[in-house]
């Protein structure tokens, strides 16, 4: 089941927003012109990005996406990042006409066409354009393009001799948000969504030499897509991670997964995944330190599933031990470095390996540390988890989209585990079947990568949503495709509750709908600083009727590094400071309380936040600033984090 929802996930319908946007657009410009202009300039840019996502997914050519590849970084690579020519094109005249019909001929620009003659009109050219790097984000390259949403067209040439009998595919880590992807001049196909890989066969059209790679990315902000058109983040637009080829054998293990059954410590169950003509075959699992190995045969369609029972040292924070695995079939082999351990809920408490464990967290962005942009690199990921492991973390949520897999992977490697998230925030449109088909496309998307992660054991399906039946069937969906893909992990996501004053005292009930559906409960509050002042805490109880473990998934309060006064004053380090020593205080009081990830690690960028001197367009909720110095309350969660690490015995 789960590999044919990988098959499927990119059948992507459009024809109903065009309907749309084309009614908007005729009632717009029948309106009075005093009232319109302005709406009519709004709809008009839209009808056009839409008639370009027309081209994008009814103007394909015959290859398609392909299903995605596991663990590329095992495979035969080369590497496509660096300088790539870009053309900035707000007006889509690379894809549509002035009558915003689709360009077929040489004046489009995946054509990368020259002139023949010298009075010939070609009104591009790649060659003497510009320059963005690949991978990054386009905005924070270039000042004139810091706030800019549209297309970018860029192109990349290379030459590649594959081996006569392997196959070649071309594989994204992410490309913000709308990629329609071109080889030499035809279309291979297009993809939907910011944070997730996605893959291109071109076996049968890499050339040894002169080939040119066209991408047009489009960031623009949609409210049917995932996320909408409102965000407490940057909208970083480009190819934000790294490009690769990737030369596999003509039958090749295309995924696997390998993975303590749930509520076992000593069972290994798994299934693994041929692509390719010789789909039965026999293929073997070895894990050569614990002495395991089984051969299976794989069935008609490629699939095998394998159980081993194992003696193994247990991944755990305290002792992240990774072993080597190796997947052997006829023509294949993939090593890969895998952790084990289980994950369950037994009523209030979560249990790592059959233990109760506290996690102890902070939430973070995906903000690179050392220089403005996205984060995408294994340096970014170990200067980001390296901070949270100074914090006294055990546990980080990477919000609120799926960050870059060298994320996941440094988190294997640290031992710190993760709550990983898709990008169903706030306002979804809950009733548009496509755009639930879009969230479902990126949860599995995220799964498909990330299933191996020893890390990773919680799955978060949304942020902050407002309750209605439609958003409640939405987000039950997720909850199903997550734990029908993926059974061995928990479920959550960040809900919000109700504030009810009780006498002298205020209890806060967490009562969403979902909340049922719901491994472990998230919830947001920020009381002190949006709602009421920090000493507020001191009469809030919480009340929960699920009788489930809560994490305390968001609080905190902006603070700008090095502004100081009393602990009543906004904006300064002291009433961060104050807040957060009150929220840990009545944090304490919560008896079904099992982790709390405060918002948040850095402060980050975001078009929300304008005020002049504080903000400045960054959310200053950060423990760090955005130049990488620590605030005060770092050291009161640190603090508190080393209290809970290595407890005092009672005197």
């Amino acid at each position: 089941m789960f590999y044919r929802r990988q098959q499927s996930r990119f059948k992507i319908t459009s024809a109903r927003f065009l309907r749309s946007e084309r009614s908007r657009f005729l009632r717009s410009i029948s309106a009075p012109c005093s009232m319109c202009f302005g709406r009519f300039m709004t709809t008009l840019r839209r009808c056009l990005t839409l008639a370009i996502c027309a081209v994008l997914l009814f103007g394909r050519s015959a290859a398609q996406v392909a299903p995605l590849i596991a663990n590329i970084n095992a495979r035969q690579t080369t590497s496509l990042d660096g300088s790539w020519q870009a053309i900035i094109d707000p007006y889509d005249v690379g894809a549509l006409d002035y009558r915003a019909q689709p360009l077929t001929n040489n004046r489009a620009f995946y054509k990368n066409y020259k002139p023949q003659s010298e009075s010939e009109l070609v009104e591009y050219d790649f060659d003497t354009s510009g320059r963005l790097q690949v991978p990054g984000d386009w905005n924070t390259q270039r000042e004139s393009l810091l706030f800019y949403e549209g297309s970018v067209w860029y192109k990349r040439s290379f030459d590649y001799t594959k081996s006569p009998k392997n196959r070649l595919f071309l594989h994204f880590g992410a490309c913000n948000y709308l990629a329609a992807v071109y080889l030499n001049g035809e279309q291979l196909g297009e993809h939907q969504g910011g944070f997730t890989p996605f893959d291109f066969e071109i076996t049968d059209r890499v050339r040894a030499h002169g080939n040119f790679l066209v991408l047009r990315i489009n960031n623009t902000r949609g409210r049917d897509q995932v996320p909408t058109v409102n965000t407490d983040w940057w909208n970083y637009g480009g190819i934000t991670r790294p490009v690769t080829l990737v030369e596999v054998p003509e039958t090749f293990v295309q995924d696997y997964s390998v993975q303590l059954e749930k509520g076992s410590r000593r069972q290994i169950t798994g299934w693994l995944q041929l692509n390719g003509p010789r789909l039965q075959q026999n293929v073997t699992i070895r894990i050569p330190e614990a002495g395991l190995s089984k051969t299976v045969q794989t069935n008609s369609r490629g699939r095998a599933d394998f159980s081993l029972s194992a003696d193994l040292t247990l991944w755990s924070p305290e002792n992240p031990k990774l072993y080597g695995v190796e997947i052997a079939g006829d023509s294949d082999l993939v090593t890969e470095r895998i952790g084990f351990r289980s994950i369950e809920v037994r009523g209030m408490d979560i249990l790592l390996n059959g233990k109760p464990v506290f996690l102890r967290g902070i939430s973070l962005h995906e903000e690179a540390p050392a220089r403005p942009g996205r984060a995408w690199s294994e340096d970014d990921a170990r200067t980001l988890l390296s901070w949270a492991k100074e914090l006294g973390c055990n546990f980080v949520r990477l919000a609120h989209y799926p960050h870059d897999e060298s994320m996941l992977r440094m988190a294997d490697q640290m031992g710190l585990l993760v709550w990983a998230e898709v990008p169903v925030y706030w306002t979804i449109q809950w009733g548009n079947p496509q755009t639930l088909h879009n969230a479902e496309n990126q949860l599995n998307e995220m799964i498909a990568r990330d299933h191996n992660r020893a890390a990773l054991i919680i799955y978060s399906v949304a942020n902050e949503t407002p309750i209605s039946d439609a958003r409640n069937r939405f987000l039950r969906k997720l909850i199903q495709d997550a734990h029908a893909a993926d059974p061995t992990r928990l479920v959550s996501a960040a809900l919000q509750s109700n504030q009810v004053a009780a006498g002298n005292r205020t209890a806060i009930h967490i009562n969403d709908p979902i909340a049922g559906d719901l491994d472990v409960l998230g919830n947001n509050e920020y009381v002190g600083w949006y709602v009421g002042k920090p000493e507020d805490t001191d009469s809030i109880d919480w009340i929960s009727e699920y009788g489930k473990p809560l994490i305390m998934s968001e609080f905190g309060g902006d603070a700008l590094f090095g502004y100081h006064g009393d602990a009543q004053t906004r904006w300064t380090e002291e009433y961060q400071e104050n807040l957060y020593e009150r929220q840990i205080a009545m944090l304490k009081r919560i008896p079904f309380l099992r982790g709390m990830t405060p918002w948040i690690l850095k402060d980050f960028r975001s078009p929300r936040r304008t005020l002049p001197r504080f903000e400045d367009y960054f959310n200053r909720k950060g423990l760090i600033s955005d130049h990488g110095e620590k605030k005060k309350a770092f050291f009161v969660l640190q603090k508190l984090y080393r209290e809970l690490q290595n407890p005092q015995p009672p005197k």
